[in-house]
């Protein structure tokens, strides 16, 4: 990992109290060279550069794992783009299961070849949220669901409790100031059979930017009717 890489990740675990196993670092270095290299032909994130990709992709994603326990359980990063934030979560903390959904077959190439690469056991789906939801194999099979900046939150829990198991948790990842989207969303946290649990906020180490955590907890089954169409989810939210 180049110093300066080296330098923020260390710096800003440390911040988050936590621990990274040994080869983290040069899976983080890894991670950063094969985007740099294969983002200039795939739409994969605006940010780069070293230090941007350490705070604002890296140690965002990082920090979720001060939300909840990710040791052994069930992970799907719905709308995964590059990869964030669950690959990282991966790399930290190994024993997760995790699969990487996105809808756009070149990013799912791309996430399938860099988890070969990193040597990561990842299930990697190239399909639509609303779709996927229904195949049995993957509806309410999972114990956290996490996104990053794919929707306003009441679409996003159409989209996301349904992969969610009884007893499992959605993390949206969300802006500091989301309380708006929150109450907006409460309807649709209650109709799709979870209730909002709490929120975390936490600032990113060594910058002035606060994000917040959304957490969903699932309390029952959704209705099977769920989620609709996207076109539908959008026109009429619940």
């Amino acid at each position: 990992m180049s110093d300066v890489m080296f330098t923020i990740i260390s710096h800003g675990t440390e911040k988050l109290n936590i621990d990274l196993p040994p080869n983290a670092g040069a899976a983080f270095k890894a991670y950063y060279d094969f985007l740099e290299k294969r983002g200039q032909n795939v739409n994969l994130t605006a940010i780069t550069g070293a230090e941007e990709v350490a705070r604002l992709h890296f140690l965002d994603s990082l920090a979720l794992l001060n939300v909840v326990d990710f040791k052994d359980k069930k992970v799907i990063d719905i709308g995964s783009g590059a990869g964030f934030p669950g690959l990282p979560l991966k790399i930290a903390e190994p024993s997760i299961d995790l699969t990487l959904l996105d809808a756009t077959g070149k990013r799912i190439t791309f996430l399938s070849e860099l988890c070969a690469m990193l040597g990561l056991e990842v299930k990697c789906v190239n399909a639509r949220a609303e779709e996927a939801a229904h195949l049995p194999e993957l509806r309410e099979q999972y114990d956290i669901v996490v996104s990053r900046a794919v929707a306003r939150l009441s679409e996003l829990c159409e989209l996301c409790l349904p992969f969610v198991c009884i007893g499992g948790v959605l993390l949206a990842m969300k802006a500091i100031d989301s309380s708006g989207e929150v109450d907006e969303a409460k309807n649709a946290i209650s109709v799709l059979g979870a209730n909002l649990e709490t929120h975390y906020d936490y600032e990113i180490p060594d910058t002035d930017i606060f994000h917040r955590v959304v957490v969903i907890r699932k309390t029952d089954s959704t209705p099977e009717k769920y989620p609709r169409r996207f076109a539908k989810i959008q026109k009429t939210p619940l």
